[in-house]
Order: structure tokens, then sequence, then C-alpha cells
């Protein structure tokens, strides 16, 4: 009888030390999972719980302060798209460069929601999420498209006219007008590194 109780006992000790034991395993292993993850992914799982019912809705301070509310939409390798969130009734889509990004202002729940796993694994990470800035930039080159650049030093209006390696060349005129020679007033060239909103 004395032994059945002995081994009963070392059984629920050893039993014990096991749990102890893969509990701590658990620990360290998401641990590591979250000091391997990135501002990229945690926006992206952002994105990803507002499919499921989250708060599409993310409110982001930009480098120098500004901050701003945004819906993202797509996902690159160091930029995102969006639709901007504004007071007014105008409707525009933005490029937001991540590391424009100086931080994110979360409720709790937006927290929780950024930590967690990805539920599909290779979302965000298709053609689209190899593609840099400059890709996107030249996109809205070859379309001539207006765009509002938030950079460093200011706000400016324009269209771009090239993109390089590391700047891109901004013809600046008046916003609703075309990108005609007579309307520009002057040309900029802004290094990636400054650009901190393209609004569309």
């Amino acid at each position: 009888m004395r032994w059945d109780n002995l081994f009963d006992d070392l059984e629920s000790q050893l039993e014990h030390g096991l749990t102890a034991e893969e509990i701590d395993l658990q620990a360290e292993e998401e641990r590591l999972r979250l000091a391997r993850m990135s501002l990229r992914e945690r926006i992206l799982s952002l994105h990803e719980s507002a499919a499921a019912g989250g708060s599409p809705e993310i409110r982001l301070q930009l480098v120098g302060g500004v901050a701003v509310t945004v819906r993202p939409l797509s996902f690159g390798k160091d930029w995102f798209s969006a639709d901007l969130v504004e007071e007014s009734a105008r409707h525009s889509q933005c490029i937001v460069p991540l590391g424009a990004v100086a931080g994110l202002l979360l409720s709790r729940e937006q927290v929780q929601s950024s930590l967690a796993t990805s539920a599909a694994p290779e979302s965000g990470r298709g053609l689209s999420a190899r593609l840099g800035l400059a890709f996107v930039l030249r996109d809205l080159c070859r379309r001539r498209r207006a765009v509002e650049v938030r950079f460093a030093g200011g706000v400016v209006h324009g269209t771009i006219d090239r993109v390089g390696r590391d700047h891109f060349d901004l013809a600046v005129h008046e916003p609703g007008t075309p990108r005609r020679e007579n309307e520009v007033s002057h040309y900029r060239v802004i290094p990636f590194g400054q650009v901190l909103l393209v609004r569309m």
C-alpha cells in the first residue's frame, strides 16, 4: 500500500515538472515570436483582424508629430497603401512608407490584434509584398497622377516626373490643375527617406 502511494506521489511530481517545463517552453517560444515580429507584420495583423470584424481604422503618428487615421489596403516591402480617414468628406488614398511611421496609437483591443499570429501565413507576402516604394512611385509617374507629398519640410502638390533609385522629381503646381509646363512653379527633388505620406 505504501508503495502505491510512493509511486502516485512520484508520478504526480513528474507530471507537474513536465507541465511546468512545457509552460516555460511555450513562454520562451512566444517571446522569440514577438522578438522577430516587424512593424509591417503588426500593421498587417491589424488589417487582417479588421477583415474578421475588428476596427478597420488605425491611428498613426508620423515622424515630425503629425497624426493620421488610415484604413490599410495593401502592403509592399517598405510601404503600405491606405484609405485616408479625414474629418472632411474628401475621400483619398495614400501611400505611407514604413520608415515614416513614428508610432501606432492603438486601443487595448488593437494591441492584442496586432500581436496575433497571422491566420494566413502567406497573406501580404505575394508579389506586392516584394515591391519597394520606388515601384509604387514609378507607377504614379507613368499614370501622370497629381499627388500631394507630405515630407519633413512641409507639403507640396504636383506630378512625379521621374523616379531614381532613392529619390524622385516632383513638378510642383497648384492642386487641381493639370501638369503643364506653364503651370509648374518649380521642380523639387525629394529623397525617399524624407517622404512621410503621398496622397493621391
